[in-house]
């Protein structure tokens, strides 16, 4: 962020609507959290930059109407797609993309609404690309959009991967419930992340918890924006015990201080459950 708000001194806009960056995530919630990073180290800038996130979600007309001005943009791949269809924003005077958690962005899910972006972004442009786990089929992707990219990897220090205690259990599935509740009455368990593999099991698990007396609350796409943004502020602050949610908080999601992560079912790739375990042992904190 810090070189892209400094290339961007001393640029006025030139054309309203006519964003000069864009920033593609995979959530709402990364969304946001991008722009308030944005708008906290622009913030001491002597010049102001308009930064916005859009997303889906949420009513799609006071997104329309931020746009004007905008400099830096922030969005999911679906919504930037229906505000350029509705001409509320354009991307032919884009001068950086930058791809966060690029291989999810990149991948099956995304695939189709990612290449109707890049043909309407200009082809002089810097392409950055964010992602903590890499793979082969990455690298084939960069070479479309990348023309003799540098890679810079920065290697995990060693004292970071003992900062995460890791332990498994081996248990009949219908067990699975019951041993999630003793192990967080048992050992008084506050501000627990559990991973689910569904939206209907994220419902499920919070609401055994809750009729078993643990605070719980399920979160994930099928929420909408308001709960999931209330919610995920309540768990940060450390109001809510347990947070039960999908893939939908494994990547970017920044809590510092987050001590315990569960997987109550295990992720489909190793590259997830890197991932989910990553959201603890943060901050030189061990947990």
């Amino acid at each position: 962020m810090l070189p892209i708000l400094n290339n961007l001194q001393g640029q006025s806009v030139t054309k309203n609507r006519h964003a000069r960056i864009l920033v593609l995530v995979p959530t709402r919630e990364l969304a946001v959290q991008v722009r308030d990073v944005f708008i906290q180290f622009g913030s001491e800038l002597p010049e102001r930059i308009k930064t916005i996130a859009v997303f889906g979600g949420v009513s799609i007309n006071p997104q329309m109407i931020g746009l004007q001005g905008v400099q830096v943009l922030i969005a999911t791949p679906g919504r930037l797609l229906e505000l350029v269809e509705s001409n509320a924003v354009h991307l032919s005077e884009i001068d950086t993309l930058v791809l966060d958690e690029a291989d999810k962005m990149l991948n099956l899910g995304f695939q189709e609404e990612m290449k109707r972006i890049f043909l309407l972004l200009p082809e002089k442009r810097q392409n950055l690309l964010f992602s903590a786990t890499l793979s082969e089929k990455l690298t084939d992707i960069n070479q479309i959009i990348l023309h003799n990219p540098v890679v810079i990897k920065i290697e995990p220090e060693r004292e970071t991967l003992d900062m995460i205690e890791q332990t498994g259990y081996f248990v009949s599935l219908e067990k699975k419930g019951p041993l999630l509740r003793y192990i967080i009455k048992k050992n008084n368990l506050q501000q627990v992340l559990v991973f689910t593999s569904s939206t209907f099991q994220a419902d499920n698990v919070a609401d055994k918890l809750c009729k078993n007396g643990i605070d719980a609350v399920s979160i994930h796409s099928k929420k909408s924006q308001g709960a999931r943004s209330e919610t995920l502020r309540e768990f940060k602050t450390g109001k809510l015990r347990v947070l039960v949610t999908t893939d939908l908080l494994a990547r970017g999601i920044d809590i510092e201080f987050l001590p315990h992560v569960i997987n109550y079912e295990l992720p489909r790739s190793p590259k997830d459950y890197i991932h989910r375990i990553g959201r603890t042992g943060r901050a030189k904190k061990s947990w």
